[in-house]
Order: structure tokens, then C-alpha cells, then sequence
């Protein structure tokens, strides 16, 4: 047991791709997250394994639970936006995949940014691997602390 096996349920019960795609989430930390894939004919493409699009929502799914397990805590003053993203396929993917997604710069410059006032932006860089271990995938994805702005109030 963890102090971020929250992250999972969290991801589940935001993200409703999560649960329907059937990401797992093996190891989550503040810097690292490890998530998976079973092999599912229904999620195939025309050569018989994993679709792109499962290939990439699995490497995206894996740096948003990094980027929660990160910054969580700051849940209240911002929210977590994909600002880009890049996938370079690097090999036929066969079988159950994983994911190993790993934030690119310490959480805490990214929360002194948020306290100072900007916007930042971090990375995450992602290798998705398949049973054989073969590296099938690399995706970079860049995310946003958007502040939460101050809601007004009706007595204002």
C-alpha cells in the first residue's frame, strides 16, 4: 500500500475512458507512474494488436497519474490541462502493454511557478512496452497548472 493508491480511483472515476478502456495502475509515486493494458480483441487494429489510439491513452492515462500523484495537492488552485503531445510508434505492438510515464523536472519548480503567479507547463515522458518488452512507443506529453479562478459571489 501506497500514499498514492488514491490516484487510481481517482483516475477512474474522472477520466470514464479509464475504467471503460481497462487501464490498470500498477505503481504510482509522485514522479513516476507504471500503468497497463491487457491485450483485448475488441481494442485491436488491422494487424492484430493494440490500436494506436489504446497505445496512446494508455501513455496519456500513465503521465496523468504521475501528474495527479504530483500535484494533487494543488487540486484546489489549478487544474491539469494537456497543453500538447507526441507519440513516435516504434515497433508493432503485440500483447498486454505498459506504460512507464516519469515527470521531466521536479514537482516543486512547478508549484513555485503556480505560487508565482504564471501558468507552467511540465512534461512527462512516456515509453509504452509490450509483453516482450519490445519499446513500441515513445510519447511526450507537455500539461498546464490552469488557476482556478476566484468564483464571485451572488452577495457581491
Amino acid at each position: 500500500m501506497s500514499d498514492f493508491d488514491w490516484v487510481a480511483g481517482a483516475m477512474i472515476s474522472g477520466v470514464p475512458w479509464v475504467g471503460s478502456s481497462g487501464v490498470e495502475f500498477d505503481q504510482t509515486d509522485a514522479t513516476r507512474a507504471v500503468c497497463s493494458l491487457p491485450d483485448r480483441p475488441d481494442l485491436h487494429n488491422h494487424v492484430g494488436g493494440p490500436h494506436a489510439a489504446m497505445i496512446f491513452g494508455l501513455a496519456e492515462t500513465a503521465s496523468g497519474a504521475v501528474g495527479l500523484a504530483a500535484f494533487g495537492a494543488a487540486a484546489e488552485r489549478a487544474t491539469p490541462l494537456v497543453v500538447s503531445s507526441s507519440v513516435r510508434y516504434r515497433a508493432l505492438a503485440r500483447g498486454p502493454l505498459t506504460a512507464e510515464a516519469v515527470l521531466a523536472r521536479p514537482a516543486a519548480d512547478v508549484l513555485a511557478e503556480l505560487d508565482a503567479g504564471t501558468r507552467p507547463e511540465f512534461t512527462v515522458d512516456v515509453t509504452v512496452r509490450d509483453a516482450a518488452g519490445t519499446d513500441c512507443a515513445t510519447v511526450t506529453v507537455v500539461w498546464t497548472l490552469k488557476p482556478v479562478r476566484a468564483k464571485v459571489s451572488d452577495q457581491d
